[in-house]
């Protein structure tokens, strides 16, 4: 009985080692890096959706907004979640857009008047990266800790499956 109690342990011990190796090695215990950008937040050009998670209007929205990257080198992804659903069910609101500065047809036009930011950058895969509500409280307790006040704009830049960045807008 002893050994089988043992061979058990064990077998837990190197499962449980296993795991977190492979957590740090997706990293999984990346810090999120803060630092703030003495510049003016990028201005936005894009499409807001309004409705829930589900509808295909959604994924069409994203991929309209794909395209139009895929054919301008350079640009990536912005979105800002101005309601975020807590359900399936429940109404979303979200910005789709990317980063320019000229007015295109039929896109909305995002312009910050805020000269600074604060700039969250974050590398992990997409199995073991932070939530976003943990991201944001990051960047609160960077601000708190430096006396910097943000809008609560939260824009996340999307640089590759595995590095995203968020961009929180200092009030001037």
């Amino acid at each position: 009985m002893n050994k089988k109690a043992i061979l058990v342990g064990a077998g837990i011990l190197i499962l449980a080692v296993s795991a977190y190796a492979l957590f740090v090695s997706l990293g999984g215990n990346n810090p999120i890096e803060i630092q703030r950008i003495d510049n003016p937040p990028p201005t936005l050009a894009g499409i807001t959706y309004e409705g829930t998670p589900q509808d295909e209007r959604l994924g069409k929205t994203f991929q309209r907004i794909e395209e139009i990257i895929s054919t301008n080198p350079g640009k990536k992804l912005h979105t800002i979640y101005e309601i975020e659903p807590a359900g399936k069910l429940d109404t979303m609101r979200v910005f789709i857009g990317f980063d320019q500065s000229l007015q295109l047809d039929s896109l909305e036009f995002k312009e910050f008047k805020e000269t600074a930011f604060l700039l969250a950058s974050i590398e992990a895969n997409s199995w073991v990266m932070p939530g976003p509500n943990k991201v944001k409280e990051e960047i609160r307790e960077f601000a708190k800790e430096n006396n910097i006040t943000i809008t609560e704009v939260f824009i996340d830049k999307i640089l590759t499956d595995t590095k995203v960045q968020v961009i929180a807008p200092v009030k001037n």
